[in-house]
């Protein structure tokens, strides 16, 4: 029987997130990814905004190297598994990766908010809703 653990990121900041959903008893980690903090320069209110949405949800506040924190809190909890939601930003395949020579990682599909397959700037809110607001309000 697996004895999983849930990575929260950012692309699924949800109590809806299909991981939690599925294992409602499993602990469950966020990394404040440094690396992705300092490449997009996040605002503080982006910051804030993000807290104020991990405070809702049964998780760990971490902060670091994704992979790796991941991977430490799996092993600090006995864990063969690390279950998580899918997510479209380029760093998760490489994180997914690293993860997946450790452990066993299972990748819950997240139901769109819109149907697109363009490109969208995820690096600023209001670039992604600029595209968005023109499929969700149709």
């Amino acid at each position: 029987m697996s004895q999983p653990i849930i990575w929260i990121h950012g692309d699924c900041l949800s109590p809806g997130n299909p991981a939690l959903e599925e294992y409602p008893q499993a602990p469950a980690i966020w990394v404040w990814d440094d690396a992705l903090i300092e490449e997009w320069q996040l605002s503080l209110k982006r910051l804030a905004f993000i807290y104020e949405c991990l405070l809702e949800l049964p998780v760990v506040i971490r902060r670091g190297d994704v992979a790796k924190e991941v991977l430490a809190f799996a092993k600090e909890h006995n864990a063969n598994k690390v279950v998580t939601a899918n997510s479209p930003s380029p760093r998760f395949d490489a994180i997914c990766e690293e993860i997946e020579r450790s452990v066993e990682l299972e990748v819950f599909e997240v139901e769109p908010f819109f149907d697109y397959d363009g490109y969208i700037d995820l690096k600023r809110f209001s670039r992604y809703w600029k595209v968005a607001e023109k499929y969700v309000f149709d």
